[in-house]
């Protein structure tokens, strides 16, 4: 089968007259990061004679009308993973959270538990084979797109065509809307004194031939700025950033010595900017794949020397790490971290690692508590974690007694709040401090 390129143009119809398709009491997959597609969204929420429509999706980009007051009889999101447009929606009871690892998101969809009657997805244009990519977010929209009733989807002319298990037949979309717009970028933060100094610290940690799992971030963004100087890196994560396209031009990365898709980084989705785009554009050393196998850990354990680099928002003194809300209030989600300090454990080498500034508030709170905040989730446990770094040293828990382990915590918090930790410990375990 080919794909003329003229051929597909015409058959675009209007934002308006593809979202006509859709009907109330219905589940819809929103693809995200910088996938999202803001048009099929505006053109959904410029309809008001829908009810019940369940929207699930991760962290989207750019506004989120669905969500908008006055609006929870029309549309109820539900965000597997959340970011900033959905966290005062989700605090105000108009949308909903599902805490889940980021591997078992697909199977939310492919085993029927969720059935999806619309998937609305942002793609490349059709190649010669017929064949569009999901472009920069494979994650779970693979998945959406093989169990939903109808795929609506821009596709959009500057969406990279990227390598791996993340093509789209064009004969499987079901109404589309053709543009040429440029992709919502995510760029940088100037880096601070504290995620230097823990960059730094995590840096050191890594040895050559380590196989990377990272976040976004400031704290992602300052271990990579300090890993030119290292041999032989490889990346195998759920997602990564600009500063990965540094590494692979300084020489650093190679990938050679990773034992899972040699050669090549394996990633779900990427968040940057346009250069980031550029990179993974038709670049075969660039693979994309569905997140429930970049984030299995039977996967993940195969390689060597994985190094994954988590963060936190609190941790306990027995270990126990927040990372996806701020008391009740949900900041994020679960994500892949569970996945990745799991796996990384398991790798030969492997070395998980939580790394997260020692405080919070401008240094009003510290992140290292005695118990964690009322409501806040535990999303790695105290029996996984292993690494923790803050700006003032690493510490190794695994194997480590709760005794131990207060103590190491106390000895990497703030100085100014070392004394009211180890006085808040005695009064629940007076012979631990």
């Amino acid at each position: 089968m080919t794909t003329k390129a003229l051929d597909w143009k015409s058959r675009a119809i209007s934002a308006a007259e593809a979202l006509a398709l859709v009907r109330s009491d219905t589940n819809i997959f929103i693809h995200g990061a910088c996938a999202t597609p803001a048009p099929l969204i505006d053109a959904l929420c410029a309809r008001h004679d829908l009810e019940a429509v369940r929207l699930y999706h991760l962290h989207t980009a750019g506004p989120a009308p669905f969500a908008d007051s006055g609006r929870e009889k029309e549309f109820r999101s539900v965000s597997l993973f959340t970011g900033a447009p959905l966290r005062k929606a989700i605090a105000e009871s108009r949308a909903d959270f599902v805490p889940i690892f980021l591997s078992d998101i697909p199977g939310l969809f492919l085993s029927g538990s969720v059935k999806l009657d619309v998937a609305l997805l942002q793609v490349s244009p059709p190649d010669r084979h017929g064949m569009c990519s999901l472009g920069t977010s494979c994650d779970a929209a693979k998945a959406a797109a093989a169990t939903a009733r109808l795929v609506i989807a821009e596709i959009n002319e500057q969406m990279p065509r990227t390598h791996g298990n993340n093509v789209l037949p064009f004969a499987q979309i079901n109404a589309f809307i053709a543009t040429n717009r440029p992709l919502h970028t995510h760029g940088s933060e100037p880096e601070t004194p504290v995620e230097a100094r823990i960059g730094e610290i995590v840096a050191d940690l890594i040895e050559d031939g380590s196989t990377l799992q990272m976040g976004i971030g400031g704290i992602p963004d300052a271990v990579l700025s300090r890993l030119h100087n290292k041999k032989d890196l490889g990346i195998h994560t759920e997602m990564f950033s600009d500063r990965v396209v540094d590494l692979v031009e300084s020489g650093a990365v190679t990938n050679r010595l990773k034992n899972v898709g040699v050669g090549r980084i394996i990633t779900s989705f990427t968040n940057g900017t346009k250069r980031l785009f550029d990179f993974v554009d038709d670049n075969p050393l660039v693979a994309f794949y569905p997140c429930d196998w970049t984030n299995d850990t039977a996967v993940i354990r195969k390689n060597p020397k994985v190094v994954a680099i988590n963060s936190a928002i609190q941790i306990d003194l027995t270990g126990q790490v927040c990372a996806d809300s701020i008391g009740h209030r949900i900041y994020s989600g679960i994500g892949g971290q569970m996945d990745f300090i799991r796996g990384a454990a398991l790798s030969p080498g492997g070395k998980p690692i939580i790394a997260l500034p020692s405080t919070a508030s401008s240094g009003r709170i510290s992140r290292i508590c005695l118990q964690l905040a009322a409501g806040a989730g535990v999303v790695t446990t105290r029996g996984h974690v292993h690494w923790v770094v803050t700006e003032y040293g690493a510490v190794n828990l695994h194997g480590q007694t709760l005794r131990e382990r207060a103590a190491a915590l106390i000895s990497i918090a703030h100085p100014d709040f070392r004394a009211e930790l180890e006085r808040d410990l005695r009064t629940i375990r007076p012979a631990m401090a």
